[in-house]
This record gives structure tokens, sequence and C-alpha cells, in this order.
């Protein structure tokens, strides 16, 4: 089987409402870039990429529109049943960008699996006893409306929630305290900072809520910010924006930097080196997230997968960005947040594909 064409689509999301994070961030929208491989056997396979905007990690759709275009023609006529070899294809090809060739990435491993006849889950590690429970996002507001919000997600089915923190410390403070008392027996709360914090403001954050049963997750902006707040506080802490390699994790591991990582598979370059990361993780009994930065179900079900292949034990939960968004190009279909879970479909490859009258006219085909 050899790759026939490539092909790229834009789609606009508009999201369900205004997203607010640390440092000022704002977001109304993001931009999802499609990737479609085609081979010379009918088979199809797509992938998708959607950075959270262009101020949350060093990603942003134009670098994704501009890597893309770099890489493909020299995917024509590959096989594209050899991701780990047409990864460092990629690689040769075009040093870096690795958050967008994860959109390459993601469509050969639907094809793997399409080609195998098995669920994606089955071709990268094999299916976990792991429901794939979801980590509800509650964003930047006032600390009453966070509830709300929490409330919201709760009668959804959600039990996992990231609570995002950088509104100041008095108000982080506060909503850390309020969230904390407020939770049930069965629920669990990781404090977000999404690289807000000073290590000062995370030290005194964290230290005035030290009695309290809490977890923290990426303070600051950098590895070595993070690891000075992890000198000086005691709560549990997970790293996410500051990981991006294999050998970020193994730093970090062998720094005893965290208990818990966040695996955001498109961040890391994709599937193939995910799993590397995820079978590092678990030799070392590291529990981890593992989520796409943005997109639609599309992302959301590539992530399930990926989910669905870590031993529950070890598995905190995964994000469901179908819950932000306004557009919807598989309706019915892949991956759907129901009861607070996030099951991958039980077909061959992705199990999911979007509509061609949503996406429309490719802005870009290579053959």
């Amino acid at each position: 089987m050899k790759i026939r064409s490539i092909s790229l689509y834009e789609l606009e999301l508009p999201l369900t409402a205004v997203q607010y994070l640390s440092r000022g961030r704002t977001f109304e929208r993001f931009l999802s870039t499609f990737v479609r491989i085609d081979t010379d056997e009918g088979l199809t396979g797509w992938g998708e990429v959607c950075p959270w905007g262009s101020s949350y990690l060093p990603a942003f759709p134009g670098g994704v529109r501009t890597a893309l275009a770099e890489i493909s023609p020299h995917l024509i006529g590959q096989d594209p049943c050899r991701p780990d070899q047409l990864n460092r294809l990629m690689d040769t090809v075009l040093t870096g960008h690795i958050y967008a060739k994860a959109g390459i990435d993601y469509a050969l491993w639907d094809l793997v699996g399409q080609a195998a006849g098995r669920p994606i889950y089955d071709v990268i590690g094999g299916k976990e006893d792991n429901p794939v429970p979801i980590s509800a996002a509650i964003h930047h507001g006032t600390p009453d409306a966070m509830m709300r919000e929490m409330e919201k997600f709760r009668q959804r089915g959600a039990k996992r929630f990231s609570v995002k923190v950088g509104q100041g410390v008095n108000t982080d403070i506060e909503v850390v305290k309020r969230f904390t008392e407020s939770r049930r027996e069965d629920e669990l709360m990781i404090f977000d900072a999404n690289c807000g914090w000073s290590p000062w403001e995370a030290i005194r954050v964290m230290n005035a809520t030290a009695d309290l049963d809490t977890t923290f997750e990426q303070p600051c902006a950098t590895y070595e910010q993070c690891l000075i707040v992890r000198q000086q506080t005691q709560q549990p802490l997970c790293l996410d924006e500051c990981l991006v390699e294999l050998k970020d994790f193994v730093r970090a591991v062998s720094d005893r930097a965290c208990q818990i990582v966040n695996i955001k598979i498109a961040r890391v370059g994709g599937i193939t080196k995910a799993r590397t990361i995820r079978d590092f993780l678990l030799t070392y009994d590291i529990s981890m997230l593992t989520m796409c930065m943005a997109g639609t179900t599309i992302n959301d079900t590539m992530c399930a997968h990926f989910g669905q292949t870590v031993p529950a034990n070890r598995f905190v939960g995964t994000w469901s960005c179908q819950d932000y968004v306004t557009v919807d190009p598989a309706p019915g279909r892949g991956a759907r947040s129901e009861g607070g879970l996030m099951p991958p479909p039980n077909l061959p490859g992705l199990g999911v594909a979007p509509d061609l009258e949503v996406l429309r006219t490719p802005f870009a085909v290579f053959q």
C-alpha cells in the first residue's frame, strides 16, 4: 500500500463561551487543520491538529499549515503502515514543528488500524480495562461562577476536574479551598495554573493550602521554575506544558519533579512518539492524563484510543474538547462525551471520519 495523495482542510471552531486562562489569555475560537491521506488501495486515513490559539503553547494554526505543506510532498509514494519510519522521514525533512507532524501521524495510525481490521487502540498497545474518564476543565471566572460550571459537569457524570487557577494569589487560595471543601468522595480535582504563576506565587498558594488534599498542575512556565516550586512545597505535582520530548519526561522522573504528567499527544508529535513516553512512564509507575491541544471529535477520538491503552490504575483522565466547540464535523460518531466517560469506537482504525460537506474544499492537495 502506498500514499497516493494528502489533502489539507481548515475548519473554524467558535467556542460555546469565551474561555480565560492565566496571564490574561482569552480565547473565542480555534482554527483546526484536518489531514486526509488517500492510498492506492482505496483506504483513507484522517488526522486533526488544532492548537489552543497562538498564546498557549509554541504552536499556532499558521505553523501547522506551513509545516504540512513542507512535509507532505515527501510522503507521496511511501508505505503508510510504517509510521515509525515515516516519522523519521518527517524529522529529516523538517526540523522541529512536531505538533504539526502529529496530524499526519494520526492519519497514518488510522490507516494502520484499517489495514489490520483493528481499532487504533489494538495496534498501539492493546485495550486495557479502562473506561476513559473525562477530566472536565473549569476555566477562569468568579469562584461562584466556577462552582456553577462544575455543577453542570457533575450533572453530566464528570468526576474528575481540571480547575484553572492563576487569577491572583488571594482568589486562587479561595478557589482551591472552596473546590476542595466541596469535593465528593469519588471525585478528583487538579488545580492547573497553565504556566501562569511565578515561583513565588505558586509557593504562596500551595503552602497556604498545604493542609488540604490537593494536586497542582504546571504552576510555572519553565521546568526550572516548576522544580523550584517542587522543592519548596509538599503537594503532588503534575507537569504538562514544559514536557515535550522523551528526554524531558526522563529528566522529570530523574529529578522527582512530579507524580503525574499530562501527555498532550499532538504537543509531543503524535501517537508514535507518545507510545514511547507512555511506556516509559508506566515503567516508573507515573500516572498520566492524555489529551490533545484542542479540536473536534476527531481529535477526541484519537485521544480516547490512546487513553484506552493505559491501565486504569495509572490513568487519570482525558479531555473532551467537543464539549467546548460549536461545530461538529461528524455528528453522532466517534468517541462521545457521555456520563463522564469517553470510550473510543470499536471499529477499524480511528472509527470516524469528518463529513466533507462540513470541511468543504481542501486548501492544499499533494499528489
